[in-house]
C-alpha cells in the first residue's frame, strides 16, 4: 500500500484472536497501519477497489459476524506515548493503537489524575473517543485536548479539538452522525497533579474498608484494578470469565417516575445517579439480576459472567450467533419485567439486516 510496497493487505484472516470475546468469521482482506499514512493508503486501496472498509483497534468492545467481514479490515497499529509537562498541565500525546491501560499506567506513576478510574479497561486509545470510554465516575472525555483523524469523505488528516466531538455519555460523534467518517490516529489529553476520583460507591466502600481517608492516584488505580478482577473485568487468559467485550449493555437512563414503578415492581430502593433534570442512571446490572438473570445464568456456550451480569461471556466455543441470540434474550427479559430497553454497549460487524442485532440496536418499542 505504500508506495515501495512494503505493506500490502493479507486475504482470509481469522478476525477471533483480534477480539476479547473470541468470536467472528474472516477478514476478506487485511492490513495493519503503523502511521497515519497508512491509514490514508488502505482508505485509497478500498476505495480503488471499492470495497468496505472496517476499523479494527484493541477488539474489547466487538462482535464480529461468524461470516467475517467482506471488504478491508484495517487494523491501526500506530504507537507511541510522548509525556510533556508544563507548570499546569501535562500533555500526553498518544497513537491510536497504542495499550490504554500504559497510558493510563504513565501517568498514575506521575501522579497525574483524571484517567485512575479507567485502569484496567481493555483495548487501544483509539477507541476510548469513540466510545467516550467511562468508569467508576470517570469519562475520557474529561481529559481530551484533541483528536488526530482522517477524514474519510475529505480525504485528509485533521485535529478535532474536543469540543468538535460530539462527547455525551458512552457515546461521540465518532460512533453517532459520523459513524464511519473518521479513523483515529491520535488522541492528546491534557492531565493534570490533583486529587484522584472517589465517588463511586465500589471506590469508596473500597477505601472505607481499608481504612484510607487520603487515598492517591496510585491508590486508586490498585483499588479499581482490584475491582474489576473481582468482577471478571481485567484480561486474565486463565480466567474464562474474560473472554467478553466487558460490560455487555449501557446503565439506561429514566425518569423519576420510571424509577418509582421499577420500585414499585421489585418492593426495594432502586439505585442510581442524578442525570440531568428530572432523571436517573440506573445500573444495568441491578435490572438484569432481577429480571431473573443472575452471575452464571445460561448454559451451553454462553452466560452470564459468575462474576458481574453485565458480562456475557463466550465459554470458549460460542459463535457470534450465540452471543447475539442471548444478548437479545436478556434485553427482552429486561424489557418485559420493567419496561426498560437496555442498549448495547459493543459494535457489531458484519450482522447486516439481522433481525436480531436490529432488536439488540432498538432503543425503545
Amino acid at each position: 500500500m505504500r508506495s515501495d510496497s512494503a505493506v500490502v493487505p493479507r486475504e482470509r484472516v481469522p478476525l477471533r484472536p483480534f477480539t476479547t470475546l473470541g468470536v467472528g468469521g474472516a477478514a476478506r482482506w487485511f492490513v495493519t497501519a503503523e502511521r497515519p499514512d497508512d491509514v490514508a493508503a488502505a482508505h485509497r486501496w478500498a476505495a480503488e477497489q471499492r470495497v468496505p472498509i472496517f476499523v479494527l483497534g484493541g477488539g474489547s468492545n466487538l462482535v464480529i459476524a461468524d461470516e467475517g467481514f467482506d471488504g478491508l479490515v484495517l487494523h491501526i497499529g500506530i504507537r507511541g506515548l510522548e509525556l510533556s509537562a508544563s507548570a499546569e498541565v501535562t500533555r500526553v500525546i498518544a497513537g491510536a493503537g497504542e495499550s490504554w491501560d500504559r497510558l493510563v499506567s504513565a501517568v498514575v506513576e506521575r501522579g497525574l489524575a483524571g484517567v485512575e478510574c479507567l485502569s484496567g479497561i481493555p483495548g487501544t486509545v483509539g477507541g476510548t473517543p469513540i466510545q467516550n470510554v467511562g468508569a467508576y465516575g470517570q469519562d475520557v472525555s474529561a481529559t481530551i485536548e484533541y483528536v488526530v483523524v482522517f477524514d474519510t469523505i475529505e480525504r485528509r488528516t485533521r485535529t478535532l479539538a474536543s469540543s468538535e466531538c460530539g462527547f455525551a455519555y458512552r457515546m461521540s460523534r465518532f460512533k453517532g452522525e459520523d459513524a464511519g467518517r473518521f479513523i483515529v490516529c491520535e488522541v492528546a489529553f491534557c492531565l493534570r497533579h490533583g486529587r484522584p476520583t472517589t465517588s463511586y460507591a465500589d471506590v469508596s466502600a473500597y477505601f472505607a474498608r481499608m481504612n484510607v481517608a487520603e487515598p492517591t492516584v496510585a491508590d486508586v488505580r490498585n483499588a479499581i484494578l482490584e475491582i474489576r478482577r473481582r468482577k471478571g473485568m481485567v484480561l486474565d487468559a486463565g480466567d474464562p470469565d474474560t473472554r467478553s467485550v466487558g460490560s455487555f449493555f449501557m446503565n439506561p437512563v429514566v425518569t423519576l417516575d420510571d424509577r418509582e414503578r421499577i420500585a414499585s415492581a421489585t418492593g426495594e430502593d432502586v439505585p442510581g445517579f442524578a442525570s440531568g433534570a428530572s432523571r436517573v442512571k440506573i445500573p444495568a446490572a441491578w435490572l438484569i439480576e432481577r429480571a431473573g438473570f443472575g452471575k452464571g445464568y445460561g448454559d451451553g456456550t454462553v452466560r452470564i459472567s459468575t462474576k458481574h451480569p453485565l458480562a456475557i461471556v463466550n465459554r470458549g466455543d460460542a459463535s457470534a450467533r450465540d452471543v447475539v441470540r442471548f444478548a437479545a434474550t436478556v434485553k427482552r427479559g429486561v424489557a418485559d419485567r420493567f419496561g426498560v430497553w437496555l442498549r448495547p454497549e459493543p459494535v457489531f460487524v458484519g450482522f447486516a439486516n439481522d433481525s436480531v442485532v436490529e432488536f439488540l440496536q432498538r432503543a425503545d418499542h
